[in-house]
């Protein structure tokens, strides 16, 4: 695997591929730039080497052409900051203007290209728009892991025009090694957390760790769809009615297999989906007409943690319940401090998938695991099993 450490960038244009999809607020300020700050290390080192940087990037998913509130302008004064370099800024990312600044740059300094999807040959992964943006640079960098599951000009189809010169960042670099710390290297027992709403949208993953981990937890929505394949009542909850023969079979082949699959207990129930809803615990299997299940119970919380505990590897994909309420976020804090616990003991603990990363972010707790993802998609994909195109365009 070719990394940016390979390769000394003196003299060099690093036309980088970043992942700079950061949320605005109505004054276009940045709300979260943790996708930015992860990026650092990787043009810190090749502005150190005397190389020149040209970033790359696309923000949130312009209809037709440009739009103020897509513009990457907004974005330099921070970067600016953030790197201690007066960010220049191209009006365009293909047009005549744009080749000229980036041409003229020096060492040390680094340009930001408007956003990618003001054209819609980006997302096309258009060829000769491709052949436009590798005008940039004498060495292409993907450091976007998240789009890295995205067949676009600037992430998979760019790369055949740098044939010899083209590296992962950190960024990307760092997912694939802490993804296959897990899936390729996990030490035993390997434990996987699986949370989010519904089975369908987990069943690939699913199926794909059964031949990989020794316990499987399951949390969330989706806990009610297994709970009544299996005969139990859960009133109002959410369920996949067209999917309780798929959890009945997902139960027989963890069985098979000799995977511990564990789902809740017990569960939080509320009258209704509101923070001020009136509250209820009950079994998994008798919650009453009129009540929803939205966290896990106590005992169940008691169950995932001791097991999460004796673990030595562990993922981390999505909540117990409703988190983003106070009063149902209970079971997916006991389980993040389970694995903060079960880390600190010398566990790896990889997290990942954006309700995830925004539970540990939301307690505080990202540095308290071994390892947090930045790409949702990105990851659930390659936990999958699948060829991401941005990976492979670097790797052939």
């Amino acid at each position: 695997m070719k990394t940016i450490d390979d390769i000394n960038f003196s003299g060099k244009r690093a036309l980088i591929r970043v992942d700079f999809n950061v949320p605005l607020n109505d004054r276009f300020e940045i709300t979260d730039d943790t996708r930015i700050k992860a990026t650092l290390p990787t043009i810190k080192k090749i502005l150190s080497d005397g190389g020149s940087v040209v970033l790359m990037s696309h923000l949130g998913r312009p209809s037709n052409g440009p739009e103020e509130k897509f513009s990457l302008k907004h974005l330099v004064p921070h970067l600016s900051d953030l790197l201690n370099v007066d960010v220049q800024f191209a009006g365009d990312c293909i047009g005549e203007t744009a080749v000229f600044d980036s041409e003229e740059l020096k060492p040390g300094e680094v340009l930001l290209l408007e956003n990618l999807r003001f054209y819609k040959e980006e997302t096309a992964g258009d060829e000769e728009f491709a052949e436009k943006l590798a005008k940039h640079g004498d060495i292409y960098i993907n450091d976007a892991f998240g789009t890295a599951h995205r067949a676009h000009a600037s992430t998979a189809v760019i790369a055949k025009f740098f044939p010899n010169d083209k590296a992962f960042g950190y960024v990307m670099a760092n997912e694939i090694i802490n993804v296959n710390k897990v899936m390729q290297e996990g030490k035993k027992p390997l434990l996987a957390v699986m949370g989010g709403a519904k089975v369908s949208s987990k069943i690939t993953i699913i199926k794909q760790l059964l031949d990989k981990v020794d316990t499987i937890i399951i949390g969330g929505g989706m806990s009610y769809t297994f709970a009544k394949a299996q005969g139990g009542s859960v009133g109002n909850s959410m369920v996949e009615e067209d999917k309780l023969d798929l959890a009945l079979e997902i139960l027989a082949e963890a069985k098979e297999k000799g995977v511990e699959f564990l789902i809740p207990v017990d569960s939080v129930n509320a009258d209704n989906f509101a923070n001020d809803a009136n509250k209820a615990t009950s079994k998994v299997d008798a919650i009453e007409d009129g009540w929803m299940g939205l966290d896990i119970g106590p005992e169940t919380e008691k169950m995932y943690a001791e097991a999460i505990k004796k673990s030595a590897t562990i993922l981390w994909n999505g909540p117990m319940g409703v988190f983003e309420m106070d009063s149902f976020a209970h079971g997916t804090k006991a389980i993040a401090d389970a694995i903060v616990e079960a880390t600190e003991n010398g566990a790896f603990s990889l997290v990942g998938g954006g309700d995830s990363v925004a539970a540990v972010k939301k307690y505080k707790l990202e540095n308290s695991v071994s390892y947090v993802s930045t790409g949702g998609g990105a990851m659930l994909e390659y936990l999958e099993g699948k060829e991401l195109p941005g990976i492979k365009a670097i790797l052939n």
